[in-house]
């Protein structure tokens, strides 16, 4: 079956059976429909409809439809000056989506200063952020900044074709929730913590927080860790059905043992769960 495209005045006769998408399925848009955009530019929702028969139809929106959307690609790696915002953005607005503002704004500010500034770890200890990025990966990116440049612990460099944080993973050793060691109550040593895993709501189901939790066990190897453990939510079966299919086991807290966990809302409960690397 062969159809006829009008662009411009220019017609082109199309074999419908080679379309990479049904026609059925096309929909007239709107070309004074705008889409919503995010705080970094990025769409968050499609043109409404309009009827074929109402003025101001773009067809060019019909053309752009018979061809398949290319999902950006995503890279990881730790985190840098120039992703502070959005891994404050990124872990606000997974962690404490009910904050307005001014709380929210407060929050977020909070947050980057701890990022800006570096977060107080003791002598011997290791931490580093992850991001999930949208975009290039570093080799074909463009840079500015000295390697030696470092702002509270992260790279001061910056990329001219920067992508957008679509996920972050907090992995360090300073084992502050982990049980401690001895009668002295130590910390131990040499197994890494993960925390702090997050995935924008539109950019999750895309194997995204899988990539940043293997990242974050090269990273541990590199450390000399030896495991790599992590508190889940007990009423987060998704997190924990992810993290089981990685390799984690749940393990079961002694009776009585007083074992450090998250500080959040005392009704939250957790599963301790550890890998061996």
């Amino acid at each position: 079956m062969q159809m006829m495209i009008s662009l411009g005045g220019m017609t082109t006769v199309v074999n419908s059976s080679s379309l990479p998408l049904r026609i059925k399925n096309l929909k007239h848009h709107s070309c004074s429909s705008v889409p919503k955009i995010s705080h970094y530019g990025i769409p968050t929702s499609g043109f409404s409809s309009s009827p074929p028969h109402m003025s101001g139809v773009c067809r060019a929106s019909q053309v752009a439809e018979l061809f398949p959307r290319i999902s950006p690609e995503i890279v990881v790696r730790e985190a840098r000056i120039e992703d502070c915002w959005e891994v404050t953005e990124t872990h606000c607005s997974c962690f404490f989506p009910e904050y307005s503002f001014p709380l929210d704004f407060v929050l977020r500010m909070d947050r980057l200063v701890g990022m800006l500034f570096g977060f107080s770890i003791p002598k011997g200890c290791q931490r580093t952020c992850l991001v999930a990025v949208t975009g290039s990966s570093d080799e074909d990116s463009f840079f500015v900044g000295s390697d030696n440049f470092k702002v509270g612990g992260l790279d001061g460099k910056f990329s001219l074709n920067k992508g957008y944080v679509a996920g972050i993973l907090t992995v360090d050793t300073v084992a502050d929730f982990l049980p401690r060691k001895g009668p002295l109550r130590q910390r131990r040593t040499g197994i890494a913590y993960v925390s702090n895993v997050a995935v924008r709501e539109r950019f999750r189901r895309k194997g995204i927080a899988k990539r940043l939790i293997v990242k974050a066990e090269a990273k541990a190897k590199t450390w000399g860790c030896r495991a790599i453990a992590l508190h889940c939510d007990l009423n987060n079966p998704g997190a924990t059905k992810l993290y089981m299919s990685q390799g984690f086991k749940c393990i079961k807290v002694p009776e009585g043992a007083n074992w450090p966990q998250p500080r959040t809302s005392a009704d939250v409960q957790f599963n301790f769960m550890m890998k061996l690397l």
